[in-house]
């Protein structure tokens, strides 16, 4: 590579985050040492692929944006970034859509190990604790052949922090202890997270436990089945040798046992069967992952392996003894042949082994399943100074087994191409389209009681589609995009649909000598059967989400050793739904403040103090399911929250 390219690389990946450092006093160099960056080019940075054009338009997860949902959930966790929706107020029921698109969707990976284990649908398939995530990548709509089979809709990958991630350079033991409280719901979190090494070994655990009682929405109504009971656990071991073979493993579980809503996701509704305002959902989800790579190839031979286990268990006693077991055992082996600093080829294969099972005393034990095998190959090429290319094939075999022993066997292949120009240095546009097997996707397993057919299921399949424009300037950035996704012959119990999401995307970022701000703004629109859609047609699938507007500010007084900033959270009035729903979806501004204090003599201690919601908004986030619909009461947001934490860092 070029000492030009590499510079324009550099500059491109770095972007605005250079000026931070420049005009600071020298006595205010230690504080501004420990403030973690608003800034998502830089977490591109550390993505080995991130300068490749199938990244082009991925979106990362500031390092900001991880520290400060630590003690929070997946909404505080995507916060900053418009494209991106968590509806569901609570942990349990959080779901996370993608362009409008539901994350059921995409292939999803923590530490390699694949997720998305659908269960019911009242409940997430995909719980995920940010207090233990270090890398967070979304990739909307095109996503690479080594991503994962059945990307019909893009990925997410997420890996958890390493003991290197906790200790300072020249220590062997160290850790984090948080504190918080929030006065809303009176919700007590706390979290320890310990970490050591020794001759290229490592052992990090962590425990996190958040409890507290129902919290009150803008208009001062309790919101039943709303108190935290979270228990978080994870435990990471590894060894690194010299020579940089890493072999990794990595455990996880989160549970939830609370009383929550009767339907977790919903608030209410109105007129339907007499129900329990709650009842109990004891949730556990488990994801475990075994992983060999070396750290050092950059050769001919760098390979790659990773087997992998994930399960979502719910239960619900009352009033049958429902439970719910979904599981997913993966495998992948690959290797990247470096043909040159910025020439590679990564080819392989991977498996996965799906199961979803239900059960309850009148109706035994119902099943289905699948399992597929994967072969695959991504080449990322820079060509010449201004080109960028990225393009993938893969095919995959599955297996299908429904409800009565029902079997069926589909294969088809998937390709995708990726490329970015740039016009001048700080100028460039890009464009991405993917068409992807989707095959036959297991149902909801608290589905299975209705007893379905197989005969005329046909297998899936998605068209991604993007064209994009990105401007990188000294400290300013600018970029967006317009995108398009298909899935066609989408399931739907026995029977098969077309659902669609298009709309586009903008983002701007703008750093100054001593802060930071970011924003970006999504208009989408979904489509079922060709006709806008509310919230139940595109179940599963979508979400009515319209125009998303989020705005996040932070600026440094290191004179007083202190950070300050906010966020807007802001949906506009959304009325597409009317084909099928009765209500348009209101409008709502979310207004939070926080300020980060580290004492002089205590530089390992974060004092923070937030205001979340601060003029009491009474609202649903826009991706919770049921607003649209009168017979409905969606499950609010909390009201207005005073949050305080403290850290410590040892």
């Amino acid at each position: 590579m070029s000492s030009k390219t590499a510079a324009l690389r550099t500059r491109l990946l770095c972007g605005t985050a250079l000026t931070v450092l420049t005009a600071l006093p020298a006595a205010a160099q230690d504080f501004e040492a420990n403030v973690i960056s608003l800034d998502p080019i830089e977490v591109r940075g550390q993505d080995p692929m991130g300068a490749a054009a199938d990244r082009a338009t991925a979106v990362y997860v500031a390092d900001a944006e991880l520290e400060r949902s630590r003690m929070g959930d997946l909404k505080d966790l995507f916060a900053g970034i418009a494209s991106v929706s968590v509806g569901g107020a609570i942990p349990v029921a959080q779901k996370i859509f993608v362009n409008g698109v539901d994350m059921l969707n995409l292939t999803i990976a923590l530490d390699g190990a694949l997720q998305n284990n659908r269960a019911f649908h009242h409940a997430t398939a995909n719980a995920f604790d940010p207090g233990v995530l270090k890398f967070v990548r979304v990739d909307p709509g095109v996503a690479a052949a080594d991503t994962g089979p059945n990307a019909v809709a893009g990925a997410v990958i997420m890996e958890t922090v390493d003991a290197e991630d906790i200790l300072d350079d020249g220590d062997n033991f160290g850790g984090t202890a948080r504190l918080s409280y929030g006065d809303n719901g009176q919700t007590f979190g706390r979290s320890l997270t310990l970490a050591g090494r020794s001759e290229g070994f490592e052992a990090l655990a962590y425990v996190k436990s958040a409890t507290g009682e129902d919290y009150e929405d803008g208009n001062g109504n309790v919101v039943k089945g709303t108190a935290a009971e979270l228990q978080s656990l994870l435990l990471k071991l590894a060894y690194e040798s010299l020579e940089g073979h890493r072999l990794e493993f990595s455990g996880q579980q989160i549970s939830d046992d609370g009383a929550r809503p009767y339907r977790a996701n919903i608030g209410a509704i109105i007129g339907g069967r007499p129900v329990p305002e709650t009842r109990i959902y004891d949730t556990t989800r488990t994801s475990y992952s075994l992983r060999y790579e070396n750290t050092l190839n950059t050769g001919l031979w760098d390979p790659e392996v990773v087997i992998g286990y994930s399960e979502s268990d719910i239960r619900v006693p009352d009033p049958s003894l429902s439970v719910g077991i979904s599981n997913t055992l993966s495998a992948k082996l690959q290797n990247t042949f470096h043909l040159s600093d910025t020439n590679t080829i990564t080819a392989g294969l991977d498996y996965y082994d799906r199961k979803s099972e239900y059960s309850d005393p009148s109706l035994g034990l119902l099943e289905e399943s699948s399992d597929n095998i994967g072969i695959f190959a991504q080449g990322r090429f820079e060509p010449t100074q201004k080109w960028t290319i990225s393009a993938g094939l893969r095919y995959d075999w599955q297996d299908f087994t429904g409800l009565g022993g029902f079997q069926d066997s589909v294969s088809g292949a998937s390709g995708n191409a990726s490329a970015t120009y740039n016009v001048t240095e700080a100028f460039s546009l890009r464009a991405g389209y993917s068409n992807v097997f989707g095959g036959i996707q297991l149902e909801d397993n608290y589905e299975f009681w209705r007893g379905w057919g197989y005969a005329n299921l046909k297998e899936s399949r998605a068209e991604n589609y993007n064209l994009g424009f990105d401007w990188i300037g000294s400290k300013l950035s600018v970029g967006g995009e317009i995108f398009l996704t298909e899935i066609k012959d989408a399931r739907g119990g026995d029977v098969n649909f077309d659902f669609e999401s298009k709309g586009f995307n903008l983002g701007a970022t703008y750093g100054w000598d001593s802060g930071f701000a970011r924003l970006t703004f999504s208009d989408t629109e979904i489509k079922v059967n060709g006709a806008s859609s509310g919230s139940y047609q595109a179940l599963d699938f979508g979400a009515p989400i319209g125009q998303i507007i989020a705005l996040q500010v932070q600026q440094q007084l290191p004179q007083y050793n202190l950070l300050v900033g906010g966020s807007l959270d802001m949906a506009l009035d959304y009325d597409e739904t009317a084909a099928t729903s009765d209500l348009g979806l209101p409008g709502y501004q979310v207004v939070n403040l926080f300020a980060e204090y580290t004492p002089p003599a205590f530089s390992a201690v974060t004092l923070r103090a937030s205001v979340n919601n601060l003029f009491d908004e009474d609202y649903a986030d826009r991706a919770t399911y049921g607003a649209d619909y009168s017979s409905v009461v969606a499950l609010r947001e909390p009201g207005r929250t005073f949050v305080i934490e403290a850290v410590a860092r040892f």
